[in-house]
């Protein structure tokens, strides 16, 4: 583990081509070589308000919630981003998605609506190097970004039929 590691490490930090800001790039190193605090969490070492768990995947409360319902679905396997995904991953990538659905259905916002998202590096905002899935609803979440386009991109992209 601390081979993998080391080599994260030394990627991260020798790759200049990356649009990641340098400054990004040494916290994310930094916390990579620490452990995340999901980590911590899956092996008890930090507490949290654990919702499910299994053999593969643990959710639970965040400290900051964004919503009535927000919980964090999180694989036990220590991925820091969805670029790191290799495809023995995929069938516990997929029960991440079951767990989620699972829960949703248990908070009573699974007919209503709820998102599931995953933030990678930092255009994203991510801050926390272990994958993981945001599962948030109870409310109406409104936009997921904002949209910044011009008005004249606006008008280019409009399509014929549709209401000005």
């Amino acid at each position: 583990m601390k081979k993998l590691l080391s080599l994260t490490l030394l990627l991260l930090l020798s790759a200049p081509a990356w649009s990641q800001s340098e400054a990004y790039q040494k916290q994310k190193a930094a916390k990579i070589a620490e452990g995340s605090i999901f980590t911590k969490i899956i092996k008890r070492e930090a507490p949290a308000t654990i919702v499910y768990e299994d053999d593969d995947v643990i959710a639970f409360v965040p400290n900051r919630l964004q919503a009535p319902v927000h919980l964090l679905i999180v694989p036990k396997k220590e991925i820091p981003t969805i670029n790191d995904v290799t495809e023995e991953d995929a069938a516990m990538l997929g029960k991440l998605f079951l767990v989620a659905k699972k829960l949703a259905k248990e908070k009573g916002i699974a007919e209503t609506g709820y998102r599931l998202t995953m933030n990678m590096n930092e255009d994203a905002g991510q801050s926390v190097f272990h994958l993981h899935m945001h599962l948030l609803g109870g409310r109406k979440l409104g936009p997921m970004v904002t949209q910044e386009e011009s008005n004249g991109e606006q008008e280019k992209n409009k399509k014929p039929g549709k209401d000005k």
